[in-house]
């Protein structure tokens, strides 16, 4: 018995592909991952979709996510980030069906110490969060039945090999035996998309709506983070060259603090040092070209 059908889109970037793969493994979805196949910019496209798919609910892990591309093509980032969250928004609700949208830490500053929860006010100072936090705006006036998700550092393998994630750029440098830079005072909650693809699959048939932070547990910096993907993968980390970056932009870190999660009850994120170490082990088992 057909218990959900589900559309997804980006389905080919590190989120997307992750849900299609644990969502497909449950017979009783229906699920159809589209990408750069369907323009969500298009409302027409986006109707047509959910004529064709019927889907009861909707994940939108499309988005233009890299924030320097952002700032140079700002026009390009708000199509998508904010029209297309738009498009999909609306044609969810005419078809009934629950939007789950996938944000990001990038819609606070950065400049306030502490953890940030769901009930802090948002500060986007790039393109990037600026068009994600108007993305943000457009599904909750939309759609009533939403489910926002912020996360932060989320790394994990796309089927899209252009889409390659810093864990990915890590691994071709130890490999290559290539020294690289990595910021001693850029802090955040590396995630991995697949326990963030888990925490999504456990929330698609509950009762619960609105904005969930959903990032690991814990703390690093960004050389913190490049030498534990390293030694875990045996690779030598001192090409890992911990630097202070020069221009910071006024940022502190962005770390957000699960508060829906802890308070509602349906999940626990783990420790993010755990779940990379459980990242490389299922990793290696797929891939026998690391080394």
């Amino acid at each position: 018995m057909l218990k959900n059908a589900i559309w997804i889109t980006g389905a080919e970037g590190r989120l997307g592909s992750a849900l299609v793969e644990l969502l497909k493994k449950d017979m009783d979805n229906k699920v159809v991952g589209t990408d750069l196949d369907v323009d969500i910019t298009d409302m027409e496209a986006v109707e047509q979709c959910i004529k064709v798919y019927r889907p009861n609910i909707v994940i939108n892990c499309a988005s233009i996510s890299d924030a320097d591309y952002c700032e140079q093509n700002m026009v390009e980032a708000f199509k998508v980030n904010a029209l297309g969250a738009r498009n999909l928004a609306a044609a969810s609700r005419g078809a009934n069906a629950k939007i789950v949208h996938l944000s990001t830490d990038d819609v606070f500053s950065g400049r306030t110490a502490g953890h940030l929860t769901e009930f802090d006010l948002p500060d986007p100072q790039s393109v990037y969060g600026k068009s994600k936090f108007a993305g943000e705006n457009y599904v909750k006036e939309l759609n009533p039945k939403h489910l926002i998700i912020r996360s932060s550092w989320v790394y994990g393998a796309a089927n899209d090999e252009a889409k390659e994630d810093y864990f990915s750029y890590v691994i071709r440098c130890g490999k290559s035996k290539t020294p690289f830079e990595a910021p001693l005072d850029r802090i955040g909650s590396p995630t991995s998309a697949r326990v963030l693809a888990d925490f999504i699959r456990c929330m698609l048939d509950k009762a619960e709506y609105g904005i969930f932070h959903a990032s690991c547990e814990g703390m690093c910096s960004r050389h913190e983070f490049a030498t534990a993907i390293l030694a875990l993968s045996g690779y030598d980390t001192e090409l890992a060259k911990g630097y202070f970056l020069v221009e910071n932009r006024g940022r502190i870190s962005i770390l957000l603090e699960n508060l829906m999660m802890k308070m509602t009850g349906q999940y626990t994120m783990p420790q993010w040092f755990d779940e990379l170490k459980k990242y490389v082990e299922i990793s290696a088992k797929q891939s026998e070209s690391w080394k």
